[in-house]
């Protein structure tokens, strides 16, 4: 088995940052895998949100070694981490899910590559399913990719459709985001970018986050010789109205935020009407919630667009992890359902 970073006289500080909300179980089942971990300049901290639960306690009586942080209400992800982060001091940031179940050495791996090119300001292991330990994970993973309109898939994941683990995405790459739900981040590149996007409050802050780093010249990467296993919807539900809200709405920002407007002009058009589509669809097959929360999304966007905002700066780089064209046309018209189907030989 390799030995990782036996080159560094001093390990970087890791700080594995833990949000919890309500989620004792969850910190029962799955903070002593994030203990066992092997590399030995870490912390490991579960910052609170407000929990109405008995997880700090809990985590006082039960884990005594694990520092503990607590806010007055809930932030959200976004806000929440941009708080618990300002009072933590560390050279590597790891926010990690409470519903994660991490492998002992998933930590070397990634700092040894961050290590190895100071380029690289964010990074993520590969995500496998906690219920199903041979398939990809929803949130991630293999690492994140966006196309030409702003929808995010991943290596292993295209909308609702997981793939097997067969090693097929087994290669250290660049990618274009990096999953909130397992993201390795150098501390200084957090707080110069200003941390994540409070009004974002959950889902797809860390993608906008992302793409402000490389608009700031920096890399994203994916490092599968790091494991983790991902429960996944443990907080907010798949389907659920406030989740489909947050990604409608949230996507809508985040391309009006980083597009330069030669693009901007005719993309937001065609993906509020392509938005317009699949809300319609939907109302249609009876599910009356989610069309609702799309339209809901639409008008908090329009609000967002005449409001006080968070603008990001930056070049425009072309980006190789940019598919050039449509994941909408390519999986439901063309019938295209996995990654390496869409995007040839990556």
């Amino acid at each position: 088995m390799k030995k990782y970073l036996p080159h560094l006289q001093t390990l970087p500080s890791v700080a594995v940052v833990i949000l919890n909300w309500n989620g004792r179980n969850f910190l029962q089942q799955f903070l002593p895998s994030v203990l066992a971990s092997t590399y030995t300049n870490l912390r490991v901290i579960v910052a609170d949100n407000a929990s109405t639960d008995d997880s700090v306690q809990f985590v006082q009586q039960t884990f005594p070694s694990v520092e503990i942080l607590t806010s007055n209400e809930n932030y959200g992800f976004a806000k929440g981490y941009n708080f618990f982060l300002q009072q933590v001091k560390a050279d590597y940031y790891v926010l990690l899910n409470s519903d994660v179940e991490v492998t002992t050495k998933w930590i070397e791996p990634i700092i040894e590559l961050m290590e190895a090119d100071k380029s690289i300001a964010a990074c993520q292991p590969k995500i496998l399913s906690f219920h199903q330990k041979d398939t990809f994970e929803y949130a991630g993973a293999s690492g994140g990719w966006i196309d030409a309109l702003g929808y995010p898939f991943s290596r292993g994941r295209v909308f609702d459709v997981l793939e097997k683990d067969t090693g097929q995405y087994n290669d250290a790459v660049e990618i274009f985001w990096a999953s909130g739900a397992a993201l390795f981040i150098r501390a200084e590149q957090f707080h110069a970018m200003k941390g994540f996007d409070e009004f974002f409050f959950a889902h797809q802050e860390e993608i906008d986050l992302c793409w402000r780093l490389q608009r700031s010249g920096y890399k994203v990467f994916v490092c599968p010789q790091s494991v983790v296993h991902h429960v996944g919807g443990g907080t907010l539900p798949t389907g659920s109205s406030q989740k489909v809200f947050l990604n409608f709405r949230n996507n809508l920002v985040m391309i009006c935020k980083n597009l330069p407007w030669s693009q901007l002009w005719w993309k937001l058009p065609l993906r509020v009407g392509l938005d317009a589509v699949s809300a319609w669809k939907e109302l249609l097959s009876g599910k009356s919630i989610y069309f609702f929360a799309v339209i809901k999304a639409h008008f908090a966007f329009t609000g967002w667009v005449f409001g006080p905002k968070q603008t990001a700066t930056g070049t425009y780089p072309r980006l190789k992890t940019v598919y050039k064209g449509s994941v909408v046309w390519q999986y439901f018209i063309q019938k295209k359902k996995i990654f390496s189907e869409i995007v040839k030989a990556v």
